[in-house]
């Protein structure tokens, strides 16, 4: 816990913390557009069969005569008659074919282009018997999330923040220019699912090594600015999405930025914290003097050395070592409540947040609009969780947030569907909660587990103002201090309760 002093010690939030920080922070700017792509690169534009090669449209009467129509008074999407439906004047002069009998689109869809003039789906008709396989590629995409998170995060664990970002940068640069010339769906769908598993990381190692070379008293306003960047980046992907609407382009565009990222993350200090808990004293010294340097706090970095940092961080020493395994989640009563408790919380906010930004088109208004809504609502919502957090802490704000988006949600679906309007504010308000929970959540993660297993991912602990826990043990202490605070103030109570009961008798 003495390694907060540390830090004050060599600058605070000085020079250092905000060129780290902001470097950071940057490559988040594209996180958006790549988790909700899908919204762009895989739109649904409006489509119909494709005649026969051997219609002849102007003897047939036009497309009409192929095309049936559905309840709405518009063209079937996913069928086409067998042959055409003439109607008067007939053109052969003598008699209605009228049989009205359909069949697929086995000549393939003709797509209306104007406003999205290529797509995945165009490009492989991921449409009506196949339309399945757009939401497969979406979901691939998620698969990666989760296996990133996984493997990544144990690798963040073993090797350091620092490498694992490098990887990371590198390898969604990559993955996500080859998904742009991938010739086929299932070299797509393999390059979007790398995507999605170093983009995970990236958000993870992203919060972790912030908050980890943050003092106490800045850790919300970091959260809060990583919140806002993401928010930045979904007015990005609206305005990007709408000048280059080719998917391909789209693709490529939000990819290459990556390889920037990668170059200049080399030049990132790993976190001394997780050298200290690493048992690794010689670079957590190195560290925290490099960092001295820039935040021009020569002498106190002079004053630093191997037995200082021994005897400040001698309980880390001693424990850190011994219980760096994710398989304390499981192992510590304590751990396994808040990874229980925590793991109910991401699939809530994810479920329900993904599940509002990845059908922009079923608002029925424009995309590019709505896009842009989502990403306004985020501003006014993630700073009043600020103030909250800062103010009452991180549960209240994690249980109001979560609370009102599932009013919103449940709402919603009991609203008639011809209601546009209502239905769409109901679902930008409760968008913003859940992007106010995602910030809470962030950040409630980072503070709340040990710097030895942090990147794994109303019950649970309050953390504003204090300490992050280096060691397991370090978190079985602060739980058993704040049951004895608890169990002082109900001993407290007891005398009082005892003196209002008599003072009444007495009355």
């Amino acid at each position: 816990m003495a390694f907060n002093d540390l830090l004050k010690q060599v600058g605070g939030a000085g020079r250092f913390q905000l060129i780290q920080v902001t470097l950071v922070v940057v490559p988040l700017l594209l996180m958006a557009s790549h988790n909700t792509l899908q919204n762009f690169t895989a739109a649904i534009p409006a489509h119909h069969c494709r005649p026969p090669a051997s219609a002849n449209l102007s003897k047939d009467g036009g497309l009409e005569a192929w095309l049936p129509l559905d309840k709405q008074g518009r063209p079937e999407s996913c069928l086409r008659f067998t042959s055409p439906q003439w109607v008067p004047p007939f053109h052969n002069g003598t008699e209605v074919n009228d049989t009205g009998v359909t069949e697929p689109c086995i000549d393939g869809w003709v797509y209306d282009n104007s406003t999205f003039p290529s797509t995945i789906v165009t490009e492989w008709n991921l449409v009506c018997s196949h339309r399945a396989f757009r939401q497969l590629a979406q979901s691939l995409y998620m698969v990666g999330v989760l296996l990133g998170a996984m493997v990544f995060g144990y690798l963040a664990d073993r090797l350091g923040r620092r490498k694992v970002l490098i990887l990371n940068y590198l390898q969604t640069a990559v993955s996500g220019t080859c998904a742009a010339y991938a010739p086929n769906y299932t070299v797509y769908c393999i390059f979007r699912l790398l995507s999605g598993m170093s983009l995970a990381s990236i958000a993870i190692n992203c919060m972790t090594l912030n908050v980890e070379w943050m003092p106490i008293h800045t850790r919300a306003y970091v959260g809060t600015l990583i919140g806002y960047v993401y928010s930045v980046g979904q007015f990005i992907l609206a305005g990007v999405a709408y000048a280059v609407p080719h998917w391909r382009h789209l693709q490529l565009l939000v990819s290459v930025p990556f390889f920037v990222a990668f170059v200049y993350s080399w030049f990132f200090i790993e976190s001394a914290r997780w050298y200290s808990s690493s048992g690794r004293l010689d670079l957590t010294l190195q560290a925290l003097q490099r960092v001295a340097r820039i935040n021009g706090k020569h002498e106190e970095g002079a004053k630093l050395s191997i037995e200082v940092l021994r005897t400040s961080l001698q309980k880390e020493l001693m424990l850190g070592k011994g219980q760096a395994s994710a398989m304390e989640l499981l192992r510590c009563p304590t751990l396994r409540r808040l990874f229980l408790c925590l793991s109910m919380l991401w699939f809530a906010t994810s479920f329900a947040y993904y599940g509002l930004v990845m059908d922009l088109q079923g608002f029925g208004v424009s995309m590019y609009l709505i896009q842009v809504i989502f990403g306004a609502v985020d501003l006014p919502a993630k700073f009043v969780c600020f103030l909250v957090i800062n103010s009452l802490g991180r549960r209240p704000a994690q249980l109001a947030s979560l609370l009102l988006a599932g009013i919103c949600i449940l709402v919603n679906g009991v609203i008639p569907k011809d209601q546009t309007i209502i239905r769409t504010s109901l679902a930008v308000l409760g968008k913003g909660c859940l992007a106010s929970s995602f910030n809470c959540i962030f950040l409630y993660t980072g503070e709340l587990y040990p710097t030895v297993i942090r990147a794994v991912t109303a019950l649970l602990p309050e953390t504003l103002g204090q300490p992050l826990p280096d060691t397991v043990q370090d978190l079985k202490n602060s739980r058993g201090k704040q049951g004895q605070l608890q169990q002082e103030q109900q001993k407290q109570m007891i005398p009082l309760q005892a003196s209002t009961t008599q003072e009444k008798n007495g009355l």
